[in-house]
């Protein structure tokens, strides 16, 4: 027996090996095509539709949160009071009462304020409404930077 027939098929064959080789070359590989059963994918169209339907659900969280944080503007509208005009009657000294007199005199001196009180009264009111509105604008600037860190008194279990 040459040992080159069995490596290379180079030299003189031996009979025993060539029966084997009838009886086993039913049994050859024999090279076909490779057939895989067609199946449509949907992965990938799945993949883009939930990253779609992740981006709007957070672009709604995101636009619903910051709506919520914004305070907005507010402006005070000053209208100046018109002063009451009313007429006075005049008034029998005799008819009225000594305590009726000391009320009407009271009374006078309240509903009858002048021009220039008005106008002091109507700038407090203004520093009063900016000083309101700034206080309002730190304070939500102070809540603001000290939401995210709400987490307290929570300890490590394990």
């Amino acid at each position: 027996m040459n040992d080159d027939y069995l490596w290379d098929k180079t030299g003189e064959p031996d009979p025993e090996i060539q029966q084997l080789e009838e009886i086993l070359g039913t049994l050859r590989y024999q090279p076909k095509p490779l057939v895989l059963p067609r199946r449509r994918n949907y992965f990938p169209l799945l993949a883009i539709a939930a990253s779609i339907l992740l981006a709007i659900v957070a672009g709604g969280i995101w636009l619903r949160t910051r709506s919520r944080t914004e305070i907005p503007k507010q402006q005070a509208i000053i209208e100046t009071p018109k002063p009451d005009v009313t007429p006075v009657l005049p008034v029998n000294k005799s008819a009225v009462n000594p305590p009726t007199q000391a009320l009407n005199r009271i009374h006078k001196k309240r509903s009858a304020p002048t021009v220039v009180n008005c106008e002091e009264a109507l700038a407090a009111k203004e520093q009063l409404m900016l000083a309101i509105r700034i206080t309002t604008e730190k304070l939500s600037l102070v809540h603001r930077k000290t939401q995210p860190n709400q987490i307290k008194n929570q300890h490590r279990i394990g």
